[in-house]
């Protein structure tokens, strides 16, 4: 049975743990490329874009840019996103108010 007694303590160290988490991934960076390279992305944790390339030969093709961007701009939100699911996971990991 959950002790409500320890429950304040409980929600202080887990905003402690969302607070350090927040800033963890605010200084990782997740990469993503498509067309082989010709177009590159940075997103860093918080899911800020941080830089984008594009290869000069895209310039003159814009649908394929258009793919490869939106391919890239995907692929690493897709990362940044599957790292906070495993971060929230992992820190919720231990936390189970119904555990006997």
């Amino acid at each position: 049975m959950l002790d409500f007694s320890q429950f304040g303590g409980l929600l202080s160290s887990l905003q402690e743990q969302i607070k350090e988490m927040e800033e963890k991934s605010k200084n990782t960076t997740f990469e993503a490329k498509s067309g082989g390279g010709l177009v590159k992305v940075k997103f860093n944790g918080a899911g800020e874009l941080l830089d984008i390339f594009i290869d000069d030969g895209l310039l003159e093709d814009k649908e394929a840019l258009q793919i490869y961007l939106m391919s890239a701009l995907n692929e690493a939100y897709k990362q940044v996103e599957d790292t906070r699911k495993n971060s929230a996971f992992g820190m919720l990991g231990g936390l189970n108010p119904f555990a006997k």
